[in-house]
């Protein structure tokens, strides 16, 4: 079930011509009241004496009796609607509902005289609206605060008992969906997204590059960004906002959006409290290694979110979804919009409501702003290694949610888990071809030792394995573990101890990969060729496809 609470009104009768009246397309049927304050109130959907008029009187009458102390919107207004897939519930089950809902909203509290005046109006099958006026009997206003969370709570509570689809619910940190008025604006101006979408993309990536609060700005500005600094009389930076070049009012004005209003961990204070625990940029390590360095970062995440407390977790986890952020920016082109995908779709899965300790994810998100500052490689070798360990990260992220009851960020880790595990076989095509070249020219003893080797460390999977297209490339990089020092039998079993491998569809290729990133393994290719990545202060994030 879900509830929708209005912002409160001051037109009583106005709320009830619309709950009363035919609909915006004639779908309100047989409006109805299923309960009311003191079940006396007037109905004039089932009682043809009574009125409108009377049932507006009758919920305003201490609004007229507080008179200047009333508040000037008193009209409190929540819909509540059961799943498509929800059985008939009959209006003493509603009336029920309703009365549990105030009750938990302090508006109606069971067993008050002196609660505020309601009313429960069925006008369809599958959901009511409540109506109350904001002003108790001894004219005070009701003690509602977080009335939509008490709400939920106890709709929650409410599907279980009576069997009704449990819908999956937030903790209030998901980022502010943008208005009607936006979305009409982006379809006006041809846009693909909204400007607090695209705004939302690029402070995330300027976030993902930044090692100081200072060079963020800078990078936003770089990115065609509008950028205005708040400041305290002291000098200090209390917050800042931001526009699209271009994006102005009806007064011809830029449009701001503060921090805050794009997400909550994009607000000034969260900014600064992650940035504090950056490197800065004197001491990160700019070498060829920053990518298998942020690779083995990444590959440890799993065991920090099954193995650390909360709060390192959650640190961990952010950090992944910097990772997320950061990696179109350097990715080749074809894998672009599938890493854009999994990056917007991780948004949600990368904040909850545990405090982060950022300081424990030090080395993912310094090995991050290293990396878009090395040149990046063109073939899919190195893309293919991380982002198969960036598909567990993330799975593994789904997972820890899961544990914590974080219903929005756990479905939100596994839709980014799809579209990483698109762009993995993207990438992992063309070096896997060059190593199904090698695992062809083995020879045939040095084969069939690869072949002893997987059925000695795999022996319920080892079948499937060896028929796989992909097999000469898993032998080719059993053959090069066994010449670097390795015991391939060891590394095999490790490889396959992730969740992961349990739904892979094509077992050699996850194992050649996970094998080749355990071993430091390079792999040859003849046409590895690399192209800079852009600097940080001239990022320019592409928008992100929702």
């Amino acid at each position: 079930m879900i509830a929708n609470i209005v912002r409160p009104g001051h037109k009583t009768r106005g709320v009830l011509n619309y709950l009363y009246g035919p609909g915006r397309a004639n779908e309100h049927t047989d409006p109805h009241l299923v309960a009311s304050f003191d079940g006396f109130a007037p109905d004039p959907g089932r009682d043809p004496q009574a009125t409108l008029a009377q049932l507006t009187t009758a919920l305003d009458l201490r609004v007229k009796q507080a008179g200047d102390k009333a508040p000037e919107n008193h009209v409190w207004h929540c819909s509540i609607r059961a799943a498509p897939e929800d059985r008939l519930l009959s209006d003493e089950q509603w009336a029920a509902i309703a009365r549990r809902v105030l009750d938990a909203t302090g508006i109606a509290p069971d067993g008050d005289p002196d609660a505020c005046r309601w009313v429960a109006v069925r006008h369809a099958a599958d959901h009511i609206h409540i109506v109350a006026t904001k002003v108790r009997g001894d004219l005070r206003p009701p003690r509602n605060w977080n009335d939509y969370l008490h709400a939920d709570n106890e709709l929650a509570v409410i599907e279980k008992e009576y069997g009704l689809r449990q819908i999956q619910r937030g903790d209030r940190t998901a980022a502010k969906r943008p208005t009607r008025a936006e979305q009409e604006k982006a379809r006006r101006t041809g846009r693909p997204t909204t400007a607090r979408e695209r705004l939302r993309t690029t402070a995330r990536t300027a976030l993902s590059a930044a090692t100081t609060p200072e060079e963020f700005f800078t990078v936003l500005e770089g990115s065609g960004v509008l950028v205005e600094i708040q400041r305290f009389p002291s000098g200090d930076i209390r917050g800042y906002k931001v526009a699209l070049d271009g994006d102005t009012g009806k007064d011809g004005r830029p449009v701001w959006f503060s921090g805050s209003t794009l997400a909550p961990d994009l607000s000034y204070p969260k900014i600064s409290e992650r940035l504090t625990h950056a490197a800065p940029p004197s001491a990160l390590h700019f070498d060829a290694d920053a990518w298998r360095r942020l690779t083995h970062a990444t590959d440890r995440m799993p065991d920090h979110l099954e193995n650390s407390e909360d709060a390192t977790g959650q640190a961990h986890i952010a950090a992944l979804a910097e990772t997320l952020d950061a990696l179109p920016l350097i990715a080749p082109t074809d894998l672009r919009p599938q890493l854009l995908r999994a990056a917007a779709a991780f948004e949600r899965a990368g904040r909850s409501r545990i405090r982060a300790h950022h300081q424990q994810a030090h080395a993912t998100r310094s090995a991050v702003k290293a990396v878009l500052r090395e040149p990046a490689p063109k073939d899919g070798a190195l893309f293919a290694i991380l982002l198969d360990a960036l598909l567990l990260a993330v799975i593994a992220a789904h997972h820890w949610h899961q544990r914590h009851h974080h219903d929005q960020q756990a479905q939100a880790a596994r839709q980014a888990a799809e579209h990483l595990r698109a762009a993995y076989r993207a990438a992992a095509i063309q070096p896997t071809s060059a190593l199904h070249h090698q695992g062809r020219h083995l020879t045939l003893p040095l084969r069939e030792r690869q072949r002893a080797v997987v059925r000695r460390a795999l022996p319920d999977l080892a079948e499937q394995i060896l028929a796989e297209p992909g097999w000469p490339a898993l032998a080719a990089t059993l053959a090069a573990t066994k010449t670097a020092g390795h015991d391939p039998a060891v590394l095999l079993t490790r490889a396959a101890r992730h969740r992961e491998l349990d739904s892979a569809t094509r077992l050699s290729e996850v194992l050649t990969w996970r094998l080749t990133r355990l071993t430091d393994i390079p792999h040859h290719n003849p046409n590895t060729t690399t192209e800079p990545a852009p600097p940080a202060r001239t990022i320019r994030p592409a928008p992100r496809t929702r």
